[in-house]
């Protein structure tokens, strides 16, 4: 039995197959293209489940915990009150079930309302949906939207938006004949020159950061009006609490608003699940992918909640399906939802103005050390880039041992960029740990120790 967690034996294999009218497997791939099949192994492991938890485990040793974070990138330590998890772990809530179906209870549906409510006051759009799996996957489906609405093959995005989103959206959009062209950055800032010359009169769409990837605030002013001239779609992703202080996609004339809605009352969890937002305006929304829940009334007149608008091929014909994305993250937008209502514009507000304050002032102390410096300068919100001494990488395996995570290495996406770590900070960073973030530095750049490693 060559798969320990399938019981069937080549004779079961062989029964199967010659039920249904095939002499083997490669007989059901027909369907798939020659050029699209994998022709390697895939390489996995037939461990059994002692071996796969004595594996597992020894992975989980190498976890540090505890660190005092000051990495971003996308996802970030924010303080999380505690009545979002006694909110959202009540049994009513806490569930595995995607709800999709009819039979979804009100209140579920009422929360997801509130969700798509508060998505829509927070990016200044018209509707939001119902969540996507996370930013990376929202930027992806936004793209989709605009190829399919404009019905051109051409996407332009800037070097500046997140990696990790380019990355997943070139995955999500291979084998659909797209031409994705990647802007490059001009100083750590969108090269809006480089952004005009390309778009043309086959461009889907351009894909903008507000803030960008470094943390520093784009002048997109102009971006909305060079697409729009062209009849394409403006794309823009956004941090949901530095949107608190910052003019809304909407205010910017996007078409789509995209963004991972982890900070908003979901723990970093060693990287997910996370939370897609995705919104656009009245236009586009019988375009969108995934499940939009409205308010209505019912029979008697009582305000009633009803899943609606739901394009995906479940539902409807497949050659008019949107998209075929099966799930929304129903318990994190609870807990989005349940998080912004407990902040408040006010709390919101609050928690983004301390988290600025929390990043000038590490800023401030980190420039203020010998051989550190802006690696692009800029205004920012909460996150900006630092040029460092030696391999920021080298920084921060070096900090991490002194029980600090000091940022993220642009090196890692961005080639050239060894030396730049990107420091992040919320409103969890108190002012001690900010300056002993900054001694620890201090200390490793005069120790010599980093020269050594």
């Amino acid at each position: 039995m060559p798969y320990p967690y399938l019981s069937l034996t080549d004779e079961d294999r062989r029964k199967m197959l010659a039920t249904i009218g095939v002499k083997n497997f490669e007989d059901l791939l027909e369907a798939i293209p020659e050029k699209l099949r994998l022709k390697r192994p895939l390489k996995i492991p037939a461990l059994s489940e002692l071996e796969l938890l004595k594996q597992i485990n020894e992975m989980s040793t190498r976890n540090r915990e505890g660190l005092v974070c000051f990495a971003g990138g996308g996802v970030y330590d924010h303080f999380i009150p505690a009545a979002v998890g006694a909110i959202v772990n009540r049994p009513e809530f806490l569930t595995a079930y995607t709800p999709y179906q009819p039979e979804v209870a009100q209140g579920t549906l009422q929360v997801i309302y509130e969700f798509q409510t508060h998505m829509c006051r927070l990016t200044g759009m018209d509707i939001a949906n119902a969540s996507m799996y996370d930013g990376a996957s929202a930027v992806a489906e936004a793209i989709l939207i605009a190829t399919s609405v404009t019905k051109r093959s051409k996407v332009v995005i800037s070097e500046t938006v997140n990696p990790l989103y380019r990355e997943v959206a070139r995955t999500y959009l291979q084998g659909r004949s797209l031409e994705i062209v990647t802007v490059p950055m001009k100083d750590g800032m969108t090269d809006l020159n480089r952004i005009e010359d390309v778009i043309d009169e086959n461009t889907a769409c351009v894909v903008v950061s507000q803030p960008n990837f470094f943390g520093l605030l784009e002048d997109i002013e102009a971006i909305p009006e060079m697409i729009h001239k062209v009849g394409g779609k403006f794309i823009m992703t956004f941090d949901a609490i530095a949107q608190a202080l910052l003019k809304t996609p909407g205010d910017y004339g996007a078409d789509i608003a995209v963004g991972e809605g982890q900070p908003l009352g979901i723990s970093l969890s060693f990287g997910g699940p996370l939370l897609g937002v995705f919104a656009v305006k009245k236009d586009l929304v019988r375009h969108m992918p995934g499940r939009i829940v409205a308010r209505t009334k019912d029979v008697d007149g009582k305000d009633g909640f009803v899943l609606t608008l739901q394009t995906r091929e479940q539902h409807i014909r497949r050659e008019k399906a949107t998209s075929n994305i099966c799930t929304n993250q129903a318990l994190c937008a609870t807990s989005a939802a349940v998080y912004i209502s407990l902040m408040g514009k006010t709390g919101l507000k609050k928690v983004a103005l301390l988290s600025a304050e929390r990043a000038q002032q590490a800023a401030e102390k980190i420039f203020e050390i010998d051989g550190y410096e802006p690696y692009f300068k800029g205004p920012f919100v909460r996150e900006f880039p630092v040029r460092t001494p030696v391999p920021a990488r080298d920084i921060i395996l070096a900090m991490v041992e002194r029980g600090y995570l000091p940022g993220i290495e642009a090196g890692r996406w961005y080639a050239g960029l060894d030396n730049c770590l990107i420091v992040a900070s919320t409103e969890k960073r108190s002012e001690t740990e900010i300056a002993r973030l900054a001694t620890g530095l201090k200390e490793l750049t005069a120790s010599g120790v980093l020269s050594r490693m």
